[in-house]
């Protein structure tokens, strides 16, 4: 590779895979090789012990009895799974949105949970959206037996369209709220899901920019000021939006706003959000009744 990627622009990284025909991973991987003087083998490996975490997280939160120091959070992942897998037994008639996507969202959950609970976590890319990308990829593991080496490769297309979130705009929910958050991982998964199933660079992007799109201000209300409510439901809805973002991508609908453009307003809208919008606990549903009521009850003080 002659230039090393400058990481400002998705399109940018799109058009140079289609130019040298090939995926957005099989680019970042060389470029990284060649900035960071490391055999490509190793930067494999590296990569490949964030799927081993990943994959270990979601076993672990699969847990009927795991709950939270607060108490606010656990056991939802078991039963979100123990439900993906009712279809066709005892007479269930399964989950309305199919087996792969409760699996996906048992997994989500799951994951968050594992974080809730203090366990080992990758922060994908933070540990308050840790379970949507994640979730993705190992569904699609279990249900098409995607190898290995594709998952851990798709990591890095994911890695990539994250470092330009975080340049040309935010992965914070101090910063821009939860679109920051699972809007942004919700990209991620939806890139790495195009390239999973064969789709090309181009409509990574705009699976990417389709999933921002429809996490656009996603505000940060943490009840008590934990990552637990509402945030390990939102993995759940982060991880679906990634699955719609990229069936409708590999379908050939396009965004209309540039996938780049479409991260400079996530940008905007999230510097235009209040404060108290902001992972502050001082807004959204950390103030209503309910979530005061639990504040007090997991802190004593009113």
């Amino acid at each position: 590779m002659s230039e090393l990627l400058e990481y400002h622009s998705v399109a940018a990284l799109a058009r140079g895979a289609e130019e040298r025909g090939c995926t957005i991973s099989e680019l970042v991987i060389s470029d990284q090789s060649a900035f960071l003087e490391q055999d490509r083998s190793q930067l494999f490996a590296n990569m490949k012990h964030n799927l081993d975490i990943m994959r270990a997280s979601a076993v672990a939160g699969n847990d009927e009895k795991l709950k939270s120091r607060s108490g606010l959070s656990g056991g939802d992942g078991y039963k979100m799974g123990r439900y993906a897998r009712s279809g066709g037994t005892s007479g269930a008639a399964g989950p309305i949105s199919g087996s792969f996507c409760a699996a996906a969202m048992a997994k989500a959950i799951a994951i968050e949970e594992c974080n809730a609970g203090m366990g080992r976590i990758v922060a994908a890319p933070t540990a308050g959206s840790c379970g949507i990308l994640p979730a993705a990829i190992l569904t699609m593991e279990e249900f098409y037996q995607t190898p290995e080496e594709a998952l851990v490769m798709s990591l890095f297309t994911a890695g990539a369209i994250g470092l330009v979130i975080v340049r040309e705009a935010s992965i914070a929910g101090a910063e821009g709220g939860c679109q920051a958050e699972c809007g942004s991982a919700a990209a991620l998964a939806a890139a790495a899901l195009v390239e999973l199933r064969g789709g090309t660079p181009t409509q990574s992007a705009d699976a990417c920019a389709i999933a921002i799109k429809n996490q656009l201000g996603l505000v940060c209300d943490p009840v008590a000021g934990l990552v637990e409510v509402p945030c390990v439901k939102r993995n759940a809805g982060g991880v679906m939006c990634a699955i719609a973002a990229a069936d409708m991508a590999l379908a050939g609908i396009k965004s209309v706003i540039p996938v780049d453009e479409v991260i400079s307003a996530m940008r905007e809208v999230g510097e235009a959000l209040p404060a108290t919008l902001r992972e502050t606990a001082q807004g959204g549903l950390a103030v209503t009744p309910t979530g005061l009521a639990l504040k007090q009850k997991i802190f004593g003080v009113p």
